[in-house]
């Protein structure tokens, strides 16, 4: 499964002792958490060996042997290990710099961590120093890649990293951002660099890093301004391996992962298929696994016709189904990815895209692929547990709750595919169960269109799929009854309210203060002498 990479491969490494260090056969004391502040201090005054003796045992303290200490050096609030860490990131001396890119590594590991060091006071310095090295093309460059790859995992934090810029202008004017070091980093890459080499280690984790900070329109948008989406479409069509031996992690795999979430969003959309990306990546949508699902969803977000996906549609839409509801139950697939890979948003567009793909070839049987009743059920849970989350009263809302632009996507799919969610059964006939079924869609439907925070797109879909599954009443259609059966069976197991979308029109209630006219006791006044029990 693809996982956030970690530094344990890089952290087990250990700078060579010089004979200067210690006396000859003098036992060497292991560092602990209370020698930090002197550590610190001899980082900040000294040069040369004694400091990056210093630094190296600030490494040792938070290597693979002492995890436990590595939250307390950054949250604790004891220390500042970070600033003279991203000193020594500058220092010429490879020894001091190379220790600091190690601890630097495994402190951005938990992610507890990310957020100081990402977002804290000393960030830009942090992300400054990993910069500037990346930027000098060190032998350490590729160390930092993966540490400001570490630390893009925390999301909040992207835009502040891929934005970083030396001068303080914006990022795409600055030569010396990291932006442009990232891109430069990938042009001028050799065609087919040597394999483990710094070269290719560097590329790779440069691209696993642009795949992480490629997950916001906002950041989406400046990479499509570069040449980097050119670069990784590269990266795929250079590669010297079939997709169904990239491994996870590998350059190919970080750059497909790139190409998926540039493809997204309109701007970088673009710059993608002037990169030719789609001929690139179509052939991998028959590979029936992770690369194949990457190429599947990016192929539809890059508009592909129906008829470019394999087997009429059907290996794609079954992939996105799966992945959307292994979303929803918080799970992964067994070698390929893990839960939190995808977001549901991602997964629910890819969806909304194939059904308008198939839609526009116009035939009943491609929409089919799309509108199986497990499929279109899980529609009608994404819609409807938003609703309960936005309603104040969500004590009995879902355990998984999707985000409003993920309701949007699945209400649109809805209505690309309702020829097919509605089609009748043969030969007809009625049916009290799909009549209930189209009443109680219809209202929820125009519930979620009157929700707050609906947009404007959506509500139009919502009011157009809520009309006509309102004019299926009368006629039995199998997809859409059997569809709401395992709605209703999951609300029910989740415990919600099961009477959220009945119609509410079940008459008028009377009492003694209403029109009585017609009986005998009430006066022309309307003062009633009866007595009502």
């Amino acid at each position: 499964a693809t996982a956030p990479a970690k530094a344990e491969v890089a952290s087990t490494q250990t700078a060579p002792a010089k004979k200067s260090d210690t006396p000859k056969n003098a036992p060497i004391k292991p560092p602990t958490l209370d020698d930090i502040p002197d550590l610190i201090k001899t980082m900040m005054e000294e040069k040369g060996e004694k400091s990056a003796a210093a630094t190296k045992r600030i490494y040792e303290l938070c290597d693979v042997g002492h995890k436990q200490n590595r939250i307390a050096m950054v949250t604790s609030g004891q220390y500042d290990v970070l600033t003279p860490l991203a000193k020594c990131l500058t220092q010429d001396s490879g020894d001091g710099r190379h220790l600091a890119c190690l601890a630097l590594n495994n402190l951005s590991i938990p992610t507890e961590n990310k957020r100081v060091m990402a977002l804290g006071p000393a960030s830009k310095d942090v992300i400054g120093g990993l910069c500037k090295v990346i930027k000098e093309d060190k032998q350490e460059s590729y160390l930092c890649c993966i540490c400001l790859m570490n630390l893009s995992f925390l999301e909040p934090a992207i835009n502040t990293i891929l934005t970083y810029s030396e001068s303080g202008a914006p990022c795409l004017e600055d030569n010396n951002s990291l932006l442009r070091v990232l891109e430069r980093l990938l042009v001028n890459s050799p065609s087919s660099p040597k394999a483990g080499s710094g070269k290719s280690e560097g590329v790779r984790w440069a691209c696993g890093l642009i795949k992480n900070l490629a997950k916001s329109e906002e950041n989406a948008k400046l990479i499509g301004k570069t040449q980097i989406p050119r670069c990784v479409v590269e990266n795929i069509k250079n590669s010297s391996s079939p997709p169904s031996r990239w491994t996870s992690n590998s350059v190919e795999d970080f750059s497909l992962f790139v190409v998926l979430n540039l493809s997204q969003y309109p701007g970088s959309k673009d710059a993608l298929v002037s990169a030719g990306a789609f001929d690139v990546i179509k052939p991998i949508m028959a590979e029936g696994d992770l690369q194949g699902l990457k190429a599947t969803m990016a192929c539809a977000f890059l508009d592909a016709p129906w008829s470019e996906f394999p087997e009429n549609g059907t290996p794609a839409a079954n992939a996105v189904s799966e992945l959307m509801t292994n979303i929803t139950e918080k799970k992964g697939k067994d070698g390929q990815y893990a839960y939190g890979v995808f977001k549901m948003y991602t997964a629910a567009k890819a969806y909304r895209d194939l059904a308008s793909s198939a839609a526009t070839a116009g035939s009943k049987d491609s929409m089919k692929a799309l509108a199986t009743p497990s499929t279109v059920a899980l529609c009608w849970q994404i819609i409807s547990d938003l609703i309960l989350a936005a309603s104040d009263d969500n004590e009995n809302g879902s355990k998984f709750v999707p985000d409003s632009i993920s309701a949007e996507y699945a209400c649109q799919a809805i209505e690309k595919l309702l020829p097919a969610i509605l089609q009748a059964a043969e030969p007809a006939r009625k049916s009290p169960t799909t009549d209930k079924a189209c009443k109680e869609i219809q209202q929820m439907l125009i519930k979620y269109a009157n929700t707050v925070g609906t947009s404007g797109k959506a509500q139009e879909a919502a009011k157009k799929a809520a009309s006509q599954i309102d004019a299926g009443v009368g006629s039995a259609r199998p997809v859409l009854e059997i569809s709401h059966d395992l709605w209703t069976q999951y609300r029910k197991r989740e415990g919600q309210p099961m009477d959220n979308y009945l119609s509410q029109d079940q008459g008028v209630e009377a009492d003694e203060s209403g029109p009585l006219d017609f009986l005998p006791c009430v006066g022309k006044s309307g003062e009633s002498s009866c007595v009502v029990l």
